[in-house]
């Protein structure tokens, strides 16, 4: 016995209608999204099953399903067609014998091998088996059997909506590749974020940090951090207001081709930066977030929620245009 397709309710099986051998099944395509849906789920983020690098020099060669998401196939099929709605599951024993891949279809079969009248208790042996037909899970199921005959609206199961935060920043990251590292003055990298920050885009090569800032506080920090700064160059300025200065007069002298704000205020670092005539453009200056958005498929674009909060019309223009030459 299958399970129906596309019904638009749900039926069970009463402990009197069970008989002995009678047995239905469910099939299963095993997905990724699948396998890290059920890591979410439950927290088990063994990196057998979520990191392909590490996974590929394991005994399995690849990565592999959790072994318990068969178990829960097993569950689904007892739980929600046979018996169905009102069975308790009180034992389950299960043997794992083969992997289960991204792409495997799983049959998930459950078969009565004994009745308990006297405590309305049903033993079923239970197989998983893949498109080829080797087993990969196997045991026993001791249920509880409903004895209440219900018929009830199917519902439909939650969609999940995966969000992999560091998948999409490895995907901005990758965007450097094969591009030169480009000199960058990090202005008053004063907390350990920031320090922390300039010096993870340099290891990834995305620029050469020109650290700008009091150089005793930086190396503090650095020491605290366990951050190296061995080569890196380091301009010494007093305070935050003087490390914006010199930030945009190395910008302005074509020294550094990019500033990238430490723990100072922003209008503090924008102030010199306007000072500096050789810095402005035909345009009007503006800032432009970029977002992550979990139901979003793409980085959203905001602009500008921080720099010019009451635009003319002339200057929405180009703001507008900034936001495009920069995405």
């Amino acid at each position: 016995m299958n399970l129906p397709a596309n019904t638009e309710w749900v039926e069970n099986f009463t402990y009197d209608a069970i008989a002995l051998g009678q047995s239905a099944r469910l099939l299963r395509t095993v997905t990724l999204g699948d396998i890290q849906a059920f890591a979410a789920v439950s927290g088990d983020t063994n990196p057998a099953h979520l990191n392909a690098e590490y996974a590929n020099d394991t005994l399995f060669h690849g990565v592999i399903a959790h072994g318990m998401w068969g178990g829960a196939l097993i569950s689904a099929l007892l739980g929600t067609h046979f018996p169905g709605p009102g069975t308790i599951y009180l034992e389950q024993v299960l043997h794992f014998t083969k992997p289960v891949r991204i792409g495997d279809t799983l049959t998930v079969t459950a078969t009565v091998t004994s009745k308990d009248d006297a405590r309305k208790q049903v033993e079923l042996d239970c197989q998983v088996t893949n498109q080829k037909g080797v087993r990969v899970l196997h045991g026993t199921a001791r249920v509880l059997a409903p004895t209440q005959m219900v018929r009830l609206p199917k519902i439909s199961a939650p969609q999940i909506q995966l969000f992999d935060p560091e998948a999409r920043f490895k995907e901005l990251l990758s965007l450097g590749d094969g591009m030169p590292a480009v000199r960058c003055a990090v202005v008053h990298p004063c907390d350990i974020d920031s320090l922390r920050g300039a010096m993870d885009s340099a290891r990834h090569g995305l620029i050469l940090p020109v650290l700008v800032g009091p150089e005793a506080r930086m190396r503090q920090l650095a020491e605290e951090g366990g951050i190296d700064l061995a080569g890196v160059e380091i301009v010494a300025v007093p305070h935050s207001h003087a490390a914006a200065e010199k930030a945009a007069e190395l910008a302005a002298s074509g020294d550094v081709e990019m500033l990238m704000k430490g723990s100072l205020h922003t209008d503090e670092l924008i102030h010199a930066v306007l000072a500096r005539p050789e810095l402005r453009t035909g345009r009007r200056m503006s800032h432009v977030f970029r977002f992550d958005v979990p139901l979003y498929p793409k980085p959203l674009l905001i602009t500008d929620a921080a720099h010019n909060i009451h635009p003319t019309l002339l200057e929405k223009v180009d703001i507008i245009q900034n936001a495009i030459d920069f995405a």
